[in-house]
This record gives structure tokens, sequence and C-alpha cells, in this order.
């Protein structure tokens, strides 16, 4: 595989492009997963004034299942499965985490950081399947997993010290 720079041609030349690097926000020249884990708190704003949390959730299952061919597409024209540029399956798992919390910025910020906390350090199984599953579910599945154990954490932390 012939690997390609993600560049804004790249993002325009293809839809599945577009997605899977969040946008634009996984152009980002350092940490392009934080922006696009940044990028998800707007835009589960956005979709929190049309949608519930629980029609969140079914439109995250969604996202979940269109992001393995768009991060598929993005990562076969990259020559990397998992470029840091693909930044789709970050989005994803923050909205669905962001579903499952109190909806306050309080609790959305502790999501977000519990969220990059598990994403960057992948702890095993996260490490397991970013390993060995690569293809556009490996990579949307290990940030999901990231997203679980957070939100494990999270549901916790609120157990012992918010309520």
């Amino acid at each position: 595989m012939i690997k390609r720079k993600p560049t804004f041609a790249f993002l325009v030349e293809n839809p599945a492009h577009f997605f899977a690097l969040g946008f634009g926000s996984g152009l980002a020249p350092v940490a392009p997963g934080t922006f696009g884990s940044i990028l998800s708190w707007p835009l589960y704003l956005l979709l929190a004034a049309f949608f519930s949390p629980i029609q969140i959730i079914i439109l995250s299952v969604v996202f979940f299942v269109i992001g393995i061919y768009f991060c598929a597409v993005a990562g076969k024209a990259l020559g990397v499965v998992d470029h840091g540029a693909i930044v789709w399956d970050e989005i994803v798992a923050c909205l669905l985490f962001y579903a499952l919390i109190p909806q306050t910025w309080q609790a959305q910020l502790g999501a977000l950081i519990l969220f990059r906390l598990f994403d960057i350090a992948k702890p095993w199984p996260i490490s397991w399947f970013d390993r060995k599953w690569k293809n556009g579910f490996g990579v949307m599945w290990d940030d999901l997993l990231a997203a679980v154990m957070a939100w494990v954490v999270f549901l916790f932390v609120h157990a012992l010290f918010i309520r």
C-alpha cells in the first residue's frame, strides 16, 4: 500500500474521506484524535437540539455501522488502516458517551476527558483489538470500547462523589 498524506484535496475527493476525517478535524497537525473528540461535543449539542438521548444512541449505532465503511475507504486510500487523521471513530464514540450521561456541561467535559484518556492509553482489551483488527470495524470498535470503559469509570465516580 502506498501511503498518502491527508490533505484538504484528500478530504474533498470522496464523501467517505470527508466523514472519516471528521469534516476536516482530522487534518489537525497535532492530536487529530483530540480535535475530532472535541468536535463531537458541539455536534452532540446540535443533535440534542433535535433528538432525545435515546434517539442519539440509535443514531450512534447507525453512524458506527456506516463508519466501518468510511474508515475502511479512507484507510485504504491513505495506505494506513487506522491513520491518525481518521477521527470518525472518536466522534461516534463520544456522541454515544454523551447520550448516556447527565446532560450538563460538567458531565460532558468529564466524559470528553475520560474518553481521551482511555483512547490514548488503550488499556487491555482496547489495545488487543487495536493490534489485531486492522479493518474498518477494528478502527470503530476500539474507540467504542474506550467509550464504554470510560463510561463505566464515569458511572463509578458519579455514584461515589456526585450523587
